[in-house]
């Protein structure tokens, strides 16, 4: 065998083996030897996420995102993220993984790969302290409100069409929906639990409580990683289960929203 043959030998087995490296590497591997996990996060959306006094991003979603780069074993970098942008920021790189309750549609499946649901958002009954008004049965004949052209506004307008009695007011901003019970303009409203929780965490409303549950859809909301990432995503689904089977879940909850958490679980589909 003489020189240059050896030498392409010895290149095309060196080019074989990384390529070989490069086929099993995927995301999860270049985060861990990067030492570093961008998570896109909503700010905006408290107690999911937000900033606190001192500008620093806090909640549910922040500490989410903290635990898993936890585990992983590297640091972990929130990447402020408005709703609109958070697919963009995963498929053009700024991103490794979204945490922001993205709802796992199957039109957003199409273009991302989601994972089992981490978080899930109840409708709950929003009122005052002084209207008598303890579960969402007893909201019929009232005056309610919500926000225009939400999911909640929609089907809380739809049910007081349903009963013939009461008044359903449409709002422009959740504030002002909010604003109007507080106010005596309307006598309820239904939020997620997660605003009813920074609501009157806020103490910006005086005599607000929370009436039990809307029944209503819940809304699954799931972690997400880029598509072809399946190394990644297998990853996410284990992390998601150890959160919720070690306790974590419920801590968080607890810490961020109050009560007992959301049941994550989809009757007649998974356990």
């Amino acid at each position: 065998m003489n020189n240059k043959k050896a030498i392409t030998l010895a290149l095309s087995a060196v080019l074989s083996a990384a390529l070989a490296h490069n086929a099993q590497a995927d995301k999860l591997d270049d985060i861990i030897e990067s030492g570093k996990l961008r998570c896109a996060v909503t700010l905006d959306f408290p107690p999911m996420g937000s900033r606190d006094a001192q500008n620093n991003p806090v909640g549910f979603d922040v500490d989410y995102c903290n635990d898993l780069a936890k585990v992983l074993g590297v640091s972990a970098e929130v990447v402020e993220t408005p709703f609109p942008d958070r697919i963009p920021a995963l498929v053009s790189g700024r991103a490794d993984v979204i945490v922001a309750s993205t709802s796992d549609t199957l039109e957003r499946a199409k273009t991302v790969g989601m994972t089992v649901p981490y978080f899930a958002f109840q409708m709950v009954v929003l009122t005052r302290d002084d209207t008598g008004i303890n579960q969402y049965q007893d909201i019929k004949g009232r005056p309610v409100g919500n926000t225009s052209g939400t999911y909640e506004a929609i089907a809380l307008e739809k049910d007081v069409k349903s009963w013939g009695t009461g008044s359903f007011r449409a709002y422009q901003t959740q504030n002002d929906t909010i604003l109007a019970v507080s106010q005596g303009h309307i006598d309820a409203t239904v939020v997620t639990n997660t605003v009813a929780a920074s609501t009157l965490k806020s103490g910006k409303y005086k005599g607000l409580k929370v009436a039990g549950d809307a029944p209503y859809v819940i809304d699954y909301v799931s972690l997400a990683a880029r598509r072809d990432e399946f190394g990644l995503i297998n990853y996410l689904n284990l992390f998601v289960n150890q959160q919720v089977r070690t306790g974590r879940y419920a801590e968080l909850y607890s810490k961020w929203v109050g009560g007992k958490p959301v049941e994550l679980t989809v009757p007649h589909v998974y356990y």
